[in-house]
């Protein structure tokens, strides 16, 4: 193991809890940070192409996050395994593990994309798309979903490299692929006149910058881990290991997907102005929830290994920080959301009834928005020390178990103003949930530190 690969386990392993959750978080956050405000963007650039065009991005988010989904299932569902070997010295292990996700979440993307493409027109038409949005989405998918393979190579290289704790690379390699989307869009929408389909072309050169950096980074050997056809195992335990984690976590992408789809579909009836508005307001609470994501993505592979080395007491001091921060960050985004909803609604179109919608909509997610650290602190542990069940019913909670219901039941009683009323409400719903499960794994933790110092056989967590 190099230099470099000792330097990252000693920030999980050896540094103040403190200093390694920001080295581990912060690369993360950013570059999650930036993948969010580069889709905002994006939307920002069609968005002057007209309220169809806008829609039609709406339409095909939903498409893409489920193939994101896939690299997700993968890579997180593996990170968890590598990371808890790690921190028992298992290298092997672990090698293996990356190897086995990434060869197979291509092959399943692979075999997922060439079936939405199939379909695709009926699968437009069921997440919301209008007839004058519909030629807009087809033309705009054709080209990203279709590049969308290369985005489940490199979300599954992101959770590997980060079970390893190379944020910074991830970060770096987030970054660079956004910043040249940033670049690529105004040039191909409109001073190419490419439309819509620029902002596809942009996206996936984008994409391809990003997997050549992680290609590189994999044929120099860089990091601990070493990805190898040779390290592949199809073994049911193997396999197992990483879909227990991350079924759930591609439940939770696939669930939220199915939530922006049902979200347009319940606002179809009302107009395209209120599709770009749901569309819209989606897209800003991404960019929060993103930050909170990134940086429970560097809190992960602290927790995995340190549970995996039986360091409880480093545990429980991260989850306490994770919670401090997160929860702060919630609060201030969820004042400036409230308090500047109209001028942030108003980057995706001047339409003022648009406006109006996306604006009361924004500042009901933001007041809830102040839970939501909460809630992913709690699901990301669960499945951070394997708990696959919990963190599963957690993760899938917010914009599934709860939400499904809701999308059906609001919308009917209340019209358009129950649209814009399901994920609060929701979220609300999650909060409570979460709360009964904190309580449990910090009373758990606690024994679990008492009884391991007496060389007791620890209880499970479930």
């Amino acid at each position: 193991m190099n230099q470099q690969s000792n330097n990252r386990i000693s920030i999980m392993q050896d540094e103040p809890v403190a200093a390694s959750l920001m080295k581990l978080g912060i690369p993360t956050m950013i570059g999650m940070l930036i993948s969010a405000l580069y889709n905002a963007i994006d939307a920002y650039f069609v968005s002057g192409l007209g309220m169809s065009q806008m829609g039609a991005v709406s339409v095909v988010f939903p498409i893409v996050q489920i193939v994101i989904g896939l690299g997700m299932m993968f890579g997180a569902g593996a990170s968890s395994y590598i990371s808890r070997s790690l921190g028992k010295g298992d290298n092997a292990e672990a090698n293996r593990t990356a190897s086995t996700a990434l060869f197979a979440s291509i092959f399943v993307g692979a075999v997922i994309i060439a079936g939405i493409m199939v379909f695709l027109n009926p699968v437009l038409m069921s997440l919301g798309a209008t007839d004058t949005i519909l030629p807009y989405a087809r033309a705009y998918a054709q080209i990203y979903v279709t590049g969308s393979i290369i985005n489940v190579f490199t979300v599954t290289m992101n959770n590997l490299l980060t079970a390893q704790g190379a944020t910074r690379f991830t970060m770096i390699s987030m970054l660079t692929g956004s910043i040249i989307n940033i670049i690529l869009d105004p040039i191909m929408i409109y001073a190419l006149d490419w439309g819509i389909e620029g902002a596809a072309i942009a996206t996936v050169i984008s994409l391809g910058v990003n997997m050549a950096l992680y290609i590189g980074y994999i044929a120099t050997k860089q990091g601990v881990l070493r990805l190898s056809l040779r390290n592949i195992r199809l073994s049911p335990q193997l396999l197992g290991e990483i879909l227990k984690i991350g079924i759930p976590v591609l439940l939770f992408q696939l669930l939220a997907s199915a939530s922006m789809g049902l979200t347009n579909s319940a606002a179809k009836p009302y107009g395209d102005y209120a599709v770009a508005a749901m569309g819209a307001v989606i897209r800003i609470m991404t960019v929060g929830t993103y930050i909170v994501f990134g940086f429970l993505k560097g809190f992960q592979p602290f927790a995995g290994y340190n549970y995996g080395a039986k360091q409880f007491d480093r545990l429980k001091k991260a989850i306490r920080l994770c919670l401090i921060w997160s929860t702060t960050f919630g609060m201030i985004a969820a004042i400036i959301l409230f308090a500047f909803a109209e001028p942030i609604v108003s980057i995706f179109g001047t339409d003022a009834e648009m406006v109006n919608l996306a604006s009361k909509a924004l500042r009901l997610n933001a007041i809830l928005f102040v839970t939501f650290g909460f809630q992913m602190v709690y699901a990301s542990l669960y499945l951070s020390i394997g708990k696959s069940l919990v963190g599963g019913l957690l993760s899938l909670s917010r914009q599934g178990i709860f939400f499904l219901p809701l999308i059906y039941i609001l919308p009917r009683l209340f019209q358009l103003s129950g649209v814009i009323w399901v994920q609060p409400a929701a979220d609300l719903l999650t909060t409570a949930v979460t709360f009964i499960f904190a309580i449990k794994i910090n009373r758990a933790l606690t024994v679990e530190t008492s009884e391991d110092h007496k060389g007791v056989k620890r209880p499970d967590i479930r």
